[in-house]
């Protein structure tokens, strides 16, 4: 049997790697050097009380509960792969949620979560170019639950000093300890009830440029090369996630809630 397949049929081996990562993850952020910029705009958020999408590219996720702060509500979308389940394992860990879907798999049901969600002052956290690809390329699925909840979307990515950089779709970042690291807050992005399919395009490049600028200065911060997006030709007709609005006109279920 192979490594993999095991893992798959194994929910003892699969608590232990996550519980495992979960556990680099504080290494990391306790043997290094991290610092925050732009932390005032989350901060002013979660200050008053307001509800909003944390949105960064799948690539940099595996940093992200620390950039969250502790004892805030946030349900994370998952994708409902066997990878969507060490994900959502692992960031358990941490206390933070998930809401599991993607735009092949319990996507609508997803997105109706994720704006009850909001509407009941939990914030919601989205990989705008998840669950696989095109890296760095925003799907509109995140600008239906902004345009739908009232949310602002507040972009994130972090970088660090040390690192390798997986093969994956995703250039995956994997810091390591000792590290010098940054988490670079943007500014929020708003999307109108009535906004049209203009004003919402307009809104889905913003969140894509704000995410890659972002990414970018992260990288040159930490002295490191940043990681490119995919071509453009490649974002043409990928796939989308979360997926589009039409799914959230039926009365939303609950999310689920992980706690640590």
């Amino acid at each position: 049997m192979s490594i993999g397949k095991a893992i798959e049929r194994s929910r003892a081996i699969r608590s232990v790697l996550c519980w495992g990562a979960a556990q680099y993850i504080r290494i990391v952020y306790r043997t290094g050097r991290w610092r925050v910029v732009g932390g005032e705009t989350p901060a002013r958020l979660w200050d008053d009380g307001k509800p909003f999408i944390i949105a960064f590219w799948h690539g940099r996720l595996l940093m992200m509960p620390y950039a969250w702060r502790r004892g805030r509500a946030m349900n994370m979308l998952i994708s409902q792969h066997r990878d969507g389940d060490l994900i959502a394992k692992t960031i358990g860990h941490f206390g933070l949620g998930t809401v599991r879907g993607s735009s092949r798999h319990g996507g609508a049901g997803a997105l109706r979560s994720l704006v009850r969600g909001l509407a009941q002052n939990h914030h919601a956290g989205i990989t705008p170019d998840g669950p696989n690809g095109p890296r760095m390329r925003a799907s509109d699925g995140i600008i239906s639950v902004a345009r739908l909840s009232g949310a602002p979307i507040v972009p994130v990515t972090y970088g660090a000093s040390r690192r390798t950089v997986l093969k994956t779709w995703d250039r995956f970042v994997v810091p390591f300890p000792f590290s010098r690291g940054v988490f670079l807050w943007g500014k929020p992005i708003h999307v109108a009830r009535d906004a049209d399919a203009h004003a919402q395009e307009a809104a889905r490049k913003d969140v894509e440029d704000s995410l890659n600028a972002l990414t970018y200065e992260a990288d040159r911060l930490c002295g490191r090369e940043t990681v490119t997006p995919a071509p453009a030709s490649e974002a043409a007709g990928g796939p989308a996630s979360p997926p589009s609005e039409e799914a959230a006109e039926a009365e939303p279920g609950p999310p689920r809630h992980a706690r640590a």
